[in-house]
């Protein structure tokens, strides 16, 4: 008899804990978007490899009617981009701001959405190991999934002082997988305290390892910081990578892509198109190796870095942006 209302009292909890779920999920759904991009890719054809058109797909989230929060890798380099939301309109948007390093990007709807719902950023300070979370998003394209786990660690902010470097994730094991990325993490409150990054696996699928960048980094870095897009993708060079490219500093920034329509690609930047390894890590050679940004020279440390981060936040439309690069092995100059 014990042992029966033991069983009864559990399914009665799992019962509650689904009703919790499924109520959370009628709130918050309507706020969660999926975002469809198009971006230019190095694709082999044949005996030679040429730039192509990509689809790409990921998730978000509204923070307000015009605004929704993603992850960088989702938009970085996005060409155009669209937002669909749960009553099958879909709207273009445009890149407002991102940060690779810990993957999170804001961008902006070109209209309002009409009778939008949005959520709030929540303190992801307050989030403790064991707590139980849920991810909505699209994984392949399946739109609005939900998935539940709990927090299983979180990785520790960074002590650098410069925006770009900072990072903070919370680890799940609440299933991820492709389309998730950018996706909102909800506490059980309905809060967003977690945007949805990446996997750990071996196998590229989910197997129990996920991470989310922390609702209060995306605040501090899309909110507080407001560093404007640049629409370049860059790989850091420095020491012996920097030796053989040639670069007459201790360091600089080899741009792989570059969005025709951004800010950077109408200064004229370009990017790589010859694909090759350096240090373990697959790159785009070719393109131009950036050496200072309005006499800033770029170097890789936290001084360095601080100081472009202050440069790029206090930027207003119209100010002037100079560019140094080595292109063909000449030093140029590029401007607004």
């Amino acid at each position: 008899m014990r042992y029966f209302v033991f069983t009864v009292l559990v399914l009665l909890y799992i019962s509650a804990k689904a009703q919790d779920l499924s109520a959370l999920y009628e709130k918050v759904k309507p706020s969660v978007v999926v975002v469809y991009t198009e971006e230019r890719k190095l694709q082999r054809l044949g005996n030679t490899t040429a730039m192509v058109n990509s689809q790409g797909l990921g998730s978000g989230f509204m923070i307000s009617d015009t605004e929704i929060i993603t992850a960088a890798h989702v938009v970085d380099v996005a060409e155009k981009l669209f937002v669909q939301f749960f009553d099958g309109e879909t709207i273009e948007a445009k890149v407002v701001s991102t940060f690779n390093e810990p993957d999170v990007a804001l961008i902006n709807l070109t209209r309002p959405k009409k009778n939008a719902v949005w959520v709030t950023l929540g303190d992801s300070d307050k989030s403790k190991v064991g707590e139980q979370v849920v991810v909505i998003g699209a994984p392949f394209g399946l739109a609005h999934s939900l998935s539940s786990g709990y927090i299983s660690s979180k990785i520790g902010k960074t002590k650098d002082t410069n925006p770009f470097t900072n990072t903070e994730f919370i680890q799940t094991d609440a299933a991820i997988n492709t389309g998730n990325s950018g996706g909102p993490m909800f506490n059980l409150d309905g809060e967003v305290i977690g945007i949805v990054s990446q996997i750990k696996t071996i196998t590229g699928g989910f197997q129990g390892i996920g991470f989310a960048a922390t609702s209060n980094i995306a605040k501090d870095l899309l909110i507080d910081k407001k560093i404007p897009w640049t629409g370049a993708d860059f790989l850091p060079l420095s020491g012996k990578s920097a030796q053989l490219l040639n670069i007459p500093q201790n360091s600089g920034l080899l741009v792989q892509r570059v969005v025709s329509t951004s800010p950077y690609g109408k200064m004229g930047l370009r990017g790589g198109s010859v694909e090759a390894t350096i240090d373990d890590t697959s790159v785009l050679l070719g393109g131009d190796i950036i050496l200072a940004f309005n006499g800033i020279r770029f170097e890789m440390n936290d001084e360095t870095l601080k100081k472009l981060g202050d440069f790029a936040s206090s930027l207003h439309s119209g100010d002037a942006v100079v560019l140094e690069i080595l292109r063909d092995g000449k030093i140029l100059s590029l401007k607004n």
